[in-house]
């Protein structure tokens, strides 16, 4: 598998297999992440989703043969096919302090 999408710092991938413990849903949905400045959300709210942290690394599966809509109060709504991914956070470069650092949405 090759997709690939990103929804501002969130960037999500294709993946064989998924591992790690399962999270429990915040308020009926599986979040991916919060935004530290506004206090969005990057969410997806059909049922048959699951999140799963295997240390440092996060996993999404999606059971829904129709796929399922990620959605963020200040992005465009993208509908994620039926598969397992990968979840990362988005990193930057800063030149002053020398070191990278998650993006901040």
């Amino acid at each position: 598998m090759n997709y690939q999408v990103r929804q501002g710092d969130v960037f999500i991938m294709a993946v064989d297999s998924i591992k790690g413990k399962k999270q429990p849903k915040d308020e009926n949905k599986t979040v991916l992440a919060y935004g530290e400045v506004t206090g969005h959300s990057h969410a997806i709210a059909e049922k048959e989703t699951d999140l799963y942290v295997d240390d440092t690394r996060r996993f999404l599966e999606i059971c829904l043969a129709k796929g399922a809509a990620l959605k963020h109060e200040e992005h465009s709504t993208i509908t994620l096919p039926k598969g397992n991914y990968e979840v990362r956070i988005q990193k930057q470069w800063d030149y002053m302090k020398q070191l990278s650092q998650q993006v901040r949405d």
